[in-house]
């Protein structure tokens, strides 16, 4: 058995979870602000993430399975480029469904899942053990948002990093640069990027994939106040907030909020906080790019894009971009 858990088992006894400190110092700073808003990193505890797996599986929510098809036609050419025995870093890696396809293509790779929650990445890393019992799986569990330092020999070895599910739209573009920055610097030189990237299309197919109809995503962003009450000792009266999708024009992004039904009144962490009826705390955003904006965000964070592919309603794109030389950033 060649995956090792990230940490000896815990022993597991119902206790009220560690307080975060990073996780709590967030929170009291966004909901202090006159526009509420806390990092969408915080969704990511264990339920959090189950629920964005299920996310991936509703009608609306058409980016996983056209990246996934993508992925398919296109995995081979990967591995090719890149060789079959490379080192794939994979940033986020929740259940690591889509890795699958790429490793199938890559039998002599070796894994590196970086994720910020410790229990689900050793879950997904167990699974993906049984399914690969000759992969070498080194998990990292770290917020990828910074460089990482990879429990793995680089040398000369060939590097891949992966980023697929157009995770790069939930940030500003500014914070997709220092990311891509950050990655190149995890990865070192010579190394190739694979990222999934969400396109700009019908404002209305972008709202109904972040509003299904199942209600799944609003129990996904609602997750977020029930972590917050469990984890930091808050009182937010949850079923007085709704989950909200808008399309913002100006900025190309969907965004998610959490809405006050009513005037409300809480405490997190010892300290009070009142929200009027119809104020939010905006939660997401999830940026959508075209062709020619992909290419100046790699270029922009050291990366020079090398294949493009979509699929035939041009909903969604994979690309795959190489380390560029050392360089001073303007």
């Amino acid at each position: 058995m060649l995956f090792t858990p990230t940490r000896p088992e815990d022993d597991i006894r119902g206790d009220t979870p560690a307080i975060d400190p990073a996780f709590r110092a967030d929170v009291l700073r966004g909901l202090g602000q006159a526009a509420k808003a806390i990092p969408a990193r915080w969704f990511y505890d264990m339920r959090g993430s189950q629920l964005f797996e299920a996310i991936t599986q509703v009608p609306e929510y058409y980016p996983t399975r056209t990246e996934t098809a993508l992925l398919h036609t296109h995995a081979p050419t990967v591995a090719q480029t890149v060789g079959a025995d490379a080192t794939v870093v994979e940033f986020g890696s929740g259940s690591s469904i889509k890795t699958r396809i790429l490793l199938k293509s890559m039998p002599r790779a070796t894994y590196v899942p970086i994720d910020i929650c410790g229990e689900f990445l050793d879950e997904a890393c167990a699974d993906l053990a049984a399914l690969f019992p000759q992969l070498r799986i080194v998990p990292v569990e770290a917020n990828f948002m910074n460089p990482v330092h990879l429990p793995v020999r680089q040398g000369g070895q060939a590097m891949l990093g992966f980023f697929p599910g157009s995770t790069i739209g939930n940030m500003t573009a500014s914070a997709a640069v220092d990311l891509l920055r950050s990655m190149r610097q995890t990865l070192g030189p010579n190394a190739h990027l694979l990222i999934g990237i969400d396109r700009v299309k019908d404002p209305q197919r972008l709202i109904a994939a972040y509003d299904d109809a199942q209600g799944v995503t609003a129990l996904f962003n609602l997750n977020l106040l029930q972590r917050i009450n469990r984890e930091l000792g808050g009182t937010i009266p949850v079923d007085e907030f709704r989950h909200l999708a808008r399309w913002n024009e100006g900025a190309s992004r969907i965004e998610m909020h959490l809405e006050a039904r009513s005037a409300v009144r809480f405490d997190v962490a010892g300290q009070s906080f009142h929200m009027d009826g119809g104020e939010t705390i905006h939660t997401e955003n999830c940026h959508k790019y075209r062709p020619s904006e992909m290419r100046l965000l790699l270029a922009a964070g050291g990366w020079n894009q090398l294949e493009h592919w979509t699929d035939s309603q041009e909903d969604f794109s994979l690309v795959l971009a190489g380390a560029e030389g050392d360089q001073q950033a303007p």
